[in-house]
């Protein structure tokens, strides 16, 4: 806590300990919790290190240490989103490398061992590899971008785990435009896997299939034990013998399990609960429940945005929750009698936690890793508040708002906050009250913020993630402006002051409000949308039909999709945007942010367009990140008329007009 005495400043100029250098080089990401025997791994992304993923081993007694040395980045890059990069099992890990693209084995057995390659040099991407050490060998997600001329084909590999492979791994199933989640069982006799063809995305609809593994790593006996009419996901093997997965048969995402040798009995499904046991992931490696010593399933889930924790029993379908102080949970694994995951609570920094589970109601847990190790100011952060409007439509919508909140500042009474609406990336994602230092960056300068879990959000039900079906820019700008409009006819934000904000598809929602409402009066695009048919014409394999279920098939709905493009409706514009590209970008590529800051310029509206070389989907390196957050907050300063206390590069605004306040 400061002791500082409190001082009077306008909204937006507080002075903040919640910096970029926090954000960035203070700060790691934490994601693919993976347990073997008593090791306990996790990848680590290190913005200060070039954006750098770095594989990290905890063993018995709190010793960590980096197993990846550099230049070795361990990350995938299937379907663009990566994800599944890396597996250990009895000291061996395989890995994918981002700027080769090649997988890796490494030994930890053997001391000073270095990663050796296990594929060649070629156009291959890999994912998901699962050991099979009984045949010394491994299997895999390969990604072939061989022929630049047509999508990419997906398949599963098999490959040798002593020799790199010339031909980058024998194909043992083909056949599906996209496959997934390939899960051995206790014994590498079985494998299971997910596929789904165009134009469905994985969470519309999938089969689940399994088949034996043989003697040289093949398959046989390949059957399907879904009919790929709703969506399903995370298959993992019992101990039992039988096959879990979740799917949304009952318009919920549940867990459900089958026997594999009998699939005519059909699945069990368990008494179907309004929950939703996982996040329809763009990125592959979601784990979001386990098996515990004693077989009951350890899981996590979302209720109303809020994230859960708990024991299920298969056999009666009793949920025991387990009491944290956590609201999002991630990466979760077991070991023992004990689960290890990600944890997020609402005023602590996300960390890899191991939670004992012996006694439920009092769990004992240790923190392993924290994302940052900084002693966060609790006086200056801000809690989500649970918040439910009603749309134009008269539906209910969901989103957390978040007050500005700053002990060592008072602001003036007769002020009202600005407002920062927040519209997720996805779409099909969800935000939740965890801790954000992205969002506490703007509540302790001064901004009131609203996360807002619009409509084709997940964890609500399938209903609710649905109703995005063919109204994407349509059904989530009317659930932000909704929002805004409310908060500030309550007089909680001044009603002059709203603004939004977003990524990727949360930026093409950031154009859509800016262009087709007169609600928000400045906007910050990161990587977002302003061309629906360039971004058909243009993405990548796995959202290249993506479009087709938001708005409609293309090229029949092309009036439709020109209709929803808020670059051919500049004329409608009237409100200052900041957009932010990587010039990397293949999920949305760079063109879409040229293109809408050329047409603000012809229209005559203040615009800025910062474009970070070496980026790509997503911002990775600590100078860029902060870059664009203190250009977007710069921007803000100069639209709505106050100085910040940070100093703060200047930002070239084109057609801004000369104001006698300058930050």
């Amino acid at each position: 806590m400061t002791d500082t005495p409190a001082n009077t400043a306008p909204y937006g100029s507080w002075s903040s300990p919640i910096t970029t250098e926090l954000l960035t080089a203070g700060s790691i990401g934490l994601d693919e919790v993976q347990v073997d025997a008593d090791d306990i791994y996790w990848i680590e992304r290190r913005s200060n290190d070039g954006g750098r993923s770095v594989l990290v081993r905890y063993r018995p007694g709190g010793r960590c240490v980096d197993l990846t040395p550099a230049p070795f980045n361990v990350r995938s890059r299937v379907h663009e989103y990566g994800g599944a990069a890396y597996t250990v099992r009895d000291g061996l890990i395989v890995f994918a490398n981002f700027d080769d693209r090649r997988l890796y084995l490494l030994d930890t057995q053997t001391p000073d061992n270095q990663p050796t390659p296990l594929t060649p040099e070629s156009d291959f991407r890999y994912a998901a590899p699962e050991l099979d050490l009984r045949r010394r060998r491994l299997i895999a997600i390969r990604e072939d971008h061989t022929n630049s001329d047509e999508e990419p084909v997906n398949t599963l590999v098999s490959l040798d785990l002593d020799d790199v492979d010339p031909h980058g791994g024998r194909v043992i199933f083909t056949g599906s435009d996209f496959v997934s989640s390939p899960t051995l069982d206790a014994d590498a006799r079985r494998l299971a896997w997910i596929t789904w063809n165009h134009p469905a995305m994985p969470w519309d609809r999938a089969i689940l299939w399994v088949a034996d593994v043989v003697t040289d790593g093949s398959l046989a006996r390949v059957r399907a034990l879904t009919d790929g009419r709703d969506a399903v996901g995370q298959p993992r093997w019992a101990p039992d013998g039988r096959l879990f997965y979740i799917t949304e048969q009952s318009g919920w995402a549940n867990i459900t399990s089958v026997d594999p040798e009998l699939p005519d009995a059909g699945a069990t499904p368990l008494p179907p609960l309004e929950l939703e046991f996982g996040l329809p992931g763009s990125a592959l490696g979601s784990s979001d429940y386990d098996f515990g010593a004693d077989g009951r399933v350890v899981c996590s889930w979302w209720d109303r945005g809020v994230g859960r924790l708990g024991v299920l029993n298969p056999a009666t379908g009793a949920l025991s929750p387990v009491s944290t102080a956590a609201v999002a949970f991630s990466s979760l694994t077991c070991t023992g009698d004990s689960v290890v995951l990600i944890a997020n609570e609402p005023l602590e920094p996300a960390a890899v936690t191991r939670i004992s589970l012996e006694r439920p109601d009092t769990p004992a847990a240790a923190t392993l890793m924290r994302s940052t190790d900084a002693e966060l100011d609790k006086a200056c952060l801000s809690v989500a508040e649970e918040l439910t409007w009603h749309n134009s439509m008269g539906l209910p919508v969901h989103g957390f708002f978040y007050a500005p909140t700053n002990g060592r500042v008072t602001a003036d009474p007769a002020e009202l906050p600005p407002l920062l609406v927040v519209s997720h990336g996805g779409p099909s994602s969800l935000s939740s009250p965890a801790l954000s230092l992205g969002v506490q960056y703007w509540t302790s300068r001064g901004f009131a913020v609203l996360d807002v879990n619009y409509g084709g959000s997940t964890g609500f039900g399938r209903e609710y993630r649905e109703r995005l079906r063919g109204g994407w820019g349509v059904v989530d700008v009317d659930d932000c402006a909704t929002g805004a409009q409310l908060l500030a006819e309550c007089g909680r934000v001044d009603s002059d002051r709203l603004a939004i904000r977003g990524g990727s598809a949360g930026g093409y929602t950031t154009l859509c409000a800016l262009t087709f409402t007169k609600v928000f009066k400045a906007g910050a695009s990161y990587f977002g949308i302003g061309d629906l048919e360039a971004l058909v014409r243009d993405t990548h394999k796995f959202e290249s039909r993506y479009v087709d279920g938001l708005v409609g098939p293309y090229p029949a709905a092309r009036e439709l999709y020109r209709e929803r493009s808020p670059v051919h409706h500049v004329e409608r514009l009237s409100s200052p945007m900041i957009l932010f590209q990587g010039a990397d970008d293949e999920v949305v590529p760079p063109n879409q942010a040229q293109s809408m800051a050329d047409a603000l310029r012809a229209r005559g509206l203040p615009v800025a367009l910062l474009i970070f070389e070496g980026e790509g989907h997503g911002f990775r390196m600590q100078a860029n990140i902060t870059r664009a957050l203190e250009a977007e907050l710069y921007f803000y300063a100069r639209i709505f008329g106050f100085t910040p206390a940070d100093p703060i590069e200047p930002v070239t605004i084109d057609n801004l007009a000369p104001k006698g306040h300058t930050p």
